[in-house]
């Protein structure tokens, strides 16, 4: 089987590859996480010109109609950076529900300024209450005449403090755990009802908790039939899932080789620590982790690109295999740096805090363990 990639797809890893090495350095890193946006809107712009906002969207709706593996390409590479401009949260999560239950209005609406890099998008699903659980959506929408009436509470919003429009998972009918009766509302961040508080998290990114009060959302705002999101809701996700799988891999691959070159200069005893047959091994099972990760991430990618059924098992085996490769590697990528690797003014550190927040993301190892055997 060949697992070499496109002349196209190399172009698009060579131009990300680029970007990160002459205008992604660490330093410039920090003083972007540190902006109120938390992002470079300068870098979302040219993320723009470059075309690699399109990539994930069909040609029908303006995109480059990008596959799975296209996806792949454009998040292992920012990874290697650990870029922080909101690419996952208003392109691949936000971006990809309206791309797949909107209608030709909203597509034209919406997606032609997000590819432009003219909107932000942010997916708001996450409850408390919900652990991983994505049929668990206590935010209520009860319609009155021909509007929407939404109330409740969202957490960790990525994206959400940025975002301009929300799109929103809403319970319309039914429990609050029921796989039925779930609806997508697109809201205007800026409505009458909606608060939002923003803040940082551990990892650099930027998320908010979102409230509804008695918002008022036209009906025009639903995204697909009401009543009949969740499909196309697991479906975003596990592509999301995908993503940020990608995202690991490539900054696990910037980790375990600036360890290695770490030991080679760091002395002990007036010897490389490269030279110390244990600190071997331990380099040596990093490297192999992360080849194995990279595989399992590759067989997700044309599972996803397949559309079969076995596209979700594929995504739970991947991100438990990741995740797993992703504590490992980050954690001794850490220890055989020593205290310098927890500094805020190493990058190494902030490897670490990335890779252990993609852990959780979409769900832990244990999780989707039991999902792959369901």
């Amino acid at each position: 089987m060949d697992f070499s990639y496109s002349e196209e797809q190399q172009m698009l890893q060579d131009s990300i590859s680029k970007f990160v090495a002459q205008d992604y350095d660490f330093d410039t890193r920090k003083k972007i996480i540190q902006t109120p946006e938390g992002f470079s809107t300068e870098n979302w712009k040219l993320f723009a010109d470059l075309g690699w906002l399109m990539v994930p969207f069909g040609e029908a709706d303006g995109g480059l109609g990008g596959s799975a593996t296209d996806l792949m390409v454009v998040m292992e590479e920012l990874g290697k950076g650990i870029v922080v401009e909101p690419y996952l949260a208003c392109v691949v999560m936000a971006g990809g529900l309206v791309a797949e239950l909107g209608s030709e209005q909203q597509k034209q609406e919406i997606l032609g300024p997000v590819m432009a890099g003219e909107r932000q998008l942010a997916f708001a699903f996450a409850e408390a209450q919900g652990r991983y659980n994505l049929a668990d959506v206590g935010v209520r929408a009860q319609q009155q005449g021909d509007d929407w009436i939404v109330d409740g509470h969202k957490a960790v919003v990525l994206n959400g403090e940025a975002a301009e429009q929300l799109v929103v998972s809403v319970r319309t009918a039914g429990d609050r755990t029921d796989a039925a009766g779930i609806s997508l509302l697109v809201i205007d961040a800026g409505a009458p009802g909606v608060t939002r508080k923003g803040y940082q998290t551990v990892d650099g990114q930027r998320a908010a908790e979102v409230t509804f009060d008695r918002v008022t959302v036209p009906a025009g705002a639903v995204l697909g039939p009401v009543d009949q999101a969740l499909p196309a809701i697991e479906k975003v996700i596990d592509r999301a899932t995908l993503a940020v799988c990608a995202e690991a891999v490539g900054a696990m691959e910037v980790t375990y080789k600036k360890t290695v070159e770490y030991t080679k200069t760091r002395k002990q005893f007036g010897v490389p620590l490269a030279k110390f047959q244990a600190l071997q091994h331990r380099m040596a099972e990093m490297f192999m982790e992360y080849e194995l990760a990279r595989s399992m991430l590759l067989m997700a990618a044309m599972q996803l690109d397949a559309s079969d059924g076995l596209a979700p098992k594929a995504v739970s085996a991947a991100k438990n295999r990741i995740g797993k490769a992703a504590r490992l590697i980050g954690q001794e990528a850490v220890q055989l740096h020593g205290g310098i690797g927890v500094t805020e003014e190493l990058d190494i550190g902030h490897y670490f805090k990335r890779l252990t927040t993609i852990q959780f993301i979409f769900g832990s190892g244990d999780y989707h363990l039991q999902r792959y055997q369901q």
